[in-house]
């Protein structure tokens, strides 16, 4: 996963740099972990997988907070951004930032009879959650669907899919 994540990284700042050489207009949209229904017949290194795990019999969860955003927030940023005259430069997607736990939790709420992780993988104290501003996305207009939802749909879809 860590060199997904690098590997994301160099690519967009290699982008930045070609599009700067080149004089090209560009906008980056760079979402948090993706959840909601999936359109993809098998699962990828994502969030899915994550949500996957605590609902699929995992006895713990990891000490980690994660960035969420609902896909159809992502695809609405992008055409914002394709038809808004004033976007520039890159977006970050967030509609919050939530640790393992907290996850664990709202998912015991919305489904109460499912074998949920009832412990963190480590007995450290837990990580705390990390914030992303909001701000610049706002400008794009996007109106977050909630977490809470997304999750909902996501494990649906995980539930006629693969389980």
């Amino acid at each position: 996963m860590e060199c997904y994540l690098i590997a994301k990284i160099l690519a967009e700042d290699a982008a930045w740099k070609f599009a700067k050489e080149h004089n090209i207009d560009m906008i980056s949209i760079n979402p948090a972990g993706v959840i909601g229904p999936m359109l993809q017949p098998t699962m990828n290194i994502t969030t899915f997988s994550i949500v996957f795990n605590l609902i699929n019999g995992s006895e713990t969860y990891r000490n980690a907070s994660l960035g969420l955003v609902h896909v159809k927030d992502v695809a609405e940023a992008h055409i914002r951004a394709l038809e808004i005259p004033s976007a520039n430069g890159r977006y970050v997607l967030s509609e919050s930032v939530m640790h393992n736990a907290v996850i664990v939790e709202i998912l015991r709420e919305l489904y109460p009879n499912l074998k949920l992780p009832n412990k963190c993988e480590d007995n450290l104290p837990l990580t705390p959650s990390y914030k992303i501003s909001k701000e610049k996305a706002k400008t794009l207009g996007i109106d977050y669907i909630p977490s809470k939802v997304a999750l909902k749909e996501t494990v649906e879809c995980l539930k006629e899919k693969f389980m």
